[in-house]
């Protein structure tokens, strides 16, 4: 079977000279498997991707299909691009990725393809690539929902920052420009003080919270943030506890309700948007299936999963509608 079983087989191979084995990583024992799909988030270790690894860990206990999470410790191309390399190497079945960057993957997706291999991707619209990119909602309106909450904070007036978690990221970059779209068309009494320079952040929890200090001297009249890292969110919220300005300053993100619930009870985050990434990894792990048995997707389908019950597919992007609103007062119906 197409996969390393155990240490003792890999270190049998790699003593043969018959593979290279990357990832720092041993799978499990799955001998009945006749399928094995690789998780490679942006990062490994955070609370955003254990998360998704829970959806694949679910979809390998509901059908007997092998899944392992695999990658390195940060958000780092040219680290994933290696990674997937590894991957090719090692024969999987199926890669389901969340890209760091979508045009530094490309080709090592393409050489994937090429092997045969199954590849599905997240927060990716208009990677070329891969059989199919998920995605759990339209990012253009997620983006403008965000912002409808944000200027509902801050009155509808003021200056704000926005903040990306990577330039190179297309999905944070559809979100920020969605919702500057949407406060140019709705609320022209605020301003983004940062439109043309949207600020990096680099998945830093620890530099947010000193970037958003610093940008809370540099700009003291701003109002709000719009932050789209879950890794950072935390960092932006905390720079706000730390200058006393709950309340003062609004702040309205993504990210996942189990890692702000101080922050939104402490009133530092405003309005938390999210989607569940376990959720969404069970999904990119069934659609790899109904690849491999030579199904498709089209819109209409039930994937068997809530938000993703009536998708749309737009070329090879499947859509979903599986945004979350997360505040004090919704904070227990959304306990992940």
């Amino acid at each position: 079977m197409r996969r390393v079983v155990s240490v003792v087989l890999a270190v049998a191979v790699l003593v043969t000279g018959l593979l290279v084995v990357g990832g720092g990583y041993m799978v499990a024992n799955a001998a009945s498997s006749d399928m094995v799909i690789a998780n490679l988030p942006k990062a490994v270790g955070g609370a955003w991707f254990n998360r998704m690894k829970v959806g694949f860990e679910k979809f390998n206990k509901d059908t007997g299909i092998e899944t392992f999470q695999t990658g390195a410790d940060r958000g780092d191309a040219a680290l994933q691009v290696r990674e997937v390399e590894n991957l090719i190497a090692q024969r999987v079945d199926a890669i389901a990725v969340v890209p760091v960057s979508q045009e530094a993957l490309e080709p090592s997706l393409k050489k994937a393809m090429e092997a045969g291999i199954i590849v599905i991707s997240h927060e990716a619209a208009g990677i070329e690539n891969v059989h199919y990119n998920v995605e759990a909602f339209d990012n253009a309106a997620y983006g403008a929902h965000l912002m409808d909450q944000l200027a509902k904070a801050m009155g509808e007036e003021g200056e704000y920052i926005v903040c990306v978690g990577s330039l190179t990221a297309r999905s944070h970059m559809e979100w920020a420009n969605g919702a500057v779209a949407r406060q140019k068309a709705a609320y022209p009494k605020m301003k983004c003080v940062n439109e043309t320079a949207f600020i990096e952040t680099n998945y830093n929890q620890k530099a947010s919270r000193e970037k958003g200090a610093e940008i809370m001297k540099t700009y003291p009249e701003l109002k709000g943030f719009f932050v789209t890292s879950a890794t950072d969110l935390p960092g932006f919220a905390l720079a706000i506890e730390d200058a006393k300005k709950e309340g003062q300053i609004r702040l309205v993100g993504n990210g996942l309700p189990s890692a702000n619930k101080d922050y939104i009870l402490s009133g530092a985050l405003t309005f938390l948007g999210c989607w569940d990434p376990a959720d969404t990894g069970y999904v990119m792990a069934k659609v790899a299936k109904i690849v491999k048995d030579g199904g498709a997707v089209k819109t209409g389908d039930d994937l068997g999963v809530e938000g993703y019950n009536n998708v749309v597919l737009k070329g090879n992007i499947i859509i979903g509608e599986a945004w979350r609103n997360v505040t004090k007062d919704t904070l227990d119906k959304n306990n992940f």
